[in-house]
């Protein structure tokens, strides 16, 4: 982050210090009404908490959310900050509609609730405002990264689907129709998986990629993306799924056709997540060719004209 990032983080700490009203203590949040996230008392869950929305400059919301999350300021016995350990946002930068944070070192002392709780937390409040979508968390200057050292990335408030409220480990089983290729790899091929567990902190498009990940597990239907290619994130608005993966998915298998390998995540997406289209991008990029064949610049729509011996609806 750069020394005018932190000149204009410290102008707006002072201009935004006589606008903060606080949360309603205990207050109901309404549909549609702005609410802040915050820690339950066993820091176990989130509790929405009903705020008053402030005017201003998205930088000047941003600001507002960050100190009214880290500083409540009415004491309550049902809530607590989420900004635990000494954690504190040093810096923020806007980029169009995401905003990039950066914690300060004590980020490292979260254990893994507190740590998926903070993000939860502070996503889900921040993409009330309008004209922000997505939040990047960097620890310094390093971009946060997963236990296994691949990239959180973008977050935005689907990546968080569990219900304020309730367990942040809990686990539920579900069926998903996914695409694979066929042998050939020029059509697709339908397969239907059942009772796959999943923690309910991840929403249902991730783990459709998650488990197209993993490949098939009926003869005659072939993976279609390569086994070491990165999610690096999913989201999705207005009914459009987001997914932004690295450079892997290009190095794809000889046989699979590129339409094949893009399909089979759309027409897998489509049918069992939330979303009506979805938009591809790798490394951020979407205005390229995939295959120098399929173009990513728009989001895409489920094509069964490309599945063997499906009916199409």
């Amino acid at each position: 982050m750069s020394e005018k990032k932190m000149v204009v983080y410290l102008l707006v700490l002072i201009m935004t210090a006589g606008l903060l009203s606080g949360c309603g203590k205990g207050d109901q949040v309404r549909q549609g009404e702005f609410g802040l996230f915050y820690l339950s008392a066993d820091k176990t869950e989130l509790m929405r908490v009903a705020c008053e929305k402030q005017d201003g400059s998205k930088t000047e919301q941003v600001q507002y959310v960050l100190d009214a999350l880290k500083n409540p300021e009415e004491e309550s016995e049902d809530y607590l900050t989420p900004f635990q350990n000494g954690v504190e946002v040093e810096e923020f930068e806007i980029d169009g509609k995401q905003v990039e944070l950066s914690f300060n070192e004590e980020y490292r002392t979260l254990d893994t609730a507190e740590e998926v709780l903070l993000r939860a937390a502070v996503v889900k409040s921040l993409v009330q405002i309008s004209g922000i979508s997505y939040v990047s968390f960097y620890i310094g200057e390093e971009p946060l990264m997963k236990a296994d050292k691949t990239l959180v990335g973008m977050m935005s408030d689907e990546d968080f689907v569990q219900n304020v409220g309730s367990s942040l480990h809990s686990y539920q089983s579900t069926s998903l129709t996914l695409y694979f290729a066929n042998k050939d790899g020029d059509r697709l091929v339908k397969e239907t998986v059942n009772n796959v567990r999943y923690n309910s902190n991840i929403s249902m498009e991730r783990l459709v990629i998650e488990q197209l990940l993993k490949g098939p597990s009926s003869s005659g239907a072939y993976a279609t993306i390569p086994s070491n290619t990165k999610i690096l994130s999913v989201s999705t608005k207005d009914q459009i799924c987001y997914v932004n993966f690295d450079q892997e998915l290009m190095n794809m298998k000889s046989n699979v056709k590129p339409e094949i390998l893009i399909y089979s995540i759309v027409n897998s997406i489509v049918e069992s997540g939330m979303a009506g289209q979805v938009q591809i991008s790798i490394n951020g990029e979407s205005d390229i060719n995939f295959g120098e064949s399929v173009p990513l610049n728009q989001p895409l729509s489920r094509n069964l004209d490309l599945v063997e011996g499906a009916d199409k609806d």
